[in-house]
């Protein structure tokens, strides 16, 4: 199950090993897509060692601006606390986990 960030705790949340944070929104026909995906491939997720995250970029408007997400859905992924690559748009699950796999 994702966890939700906001941006109190998003640093620490994001701090240690490798976090895919999505960037959503409830009214966003493509983010509930992709959040489809995320959970259907989100055991995968776990098995390369990282850990799934979403931000609703509505209630956490300040994180969307902190990282420049300008449309949604958009894909970041932290290494220990250090954004390493972001996706954005809808995304096929194989473009997912070769983007988490390429991290490692």
């Amino acid at each position: 199950m994702a966890t939700e960030l906001a941006e109190d705790g998003f640093d620490g949340a994001v701090s240690d090993g490798v976090k895919v944070v999505d960037f959503w929104a409830p009214w966003c026909g493509p983010c509930k897509m992709l959040g489809a995906i995320l959970e259907k491939i989100e055991g995968d997720i776990a098995g390369l060692g990282a850990a799934l995250c979403k931000v609703n970029v509505d209630e956490q408007p300040g994180l969307a601006v902190r990282f420049e997400v300008m449309s949604i859905p958009a894909l970041l992924f932290f290494k220990n606390g250090e954004l390493v690559k972001r996706l954005d748009g809808l995304q096929r699950p194989d473009d997912i986990l070769a983007a988490l796999k390429s991290l490692a």
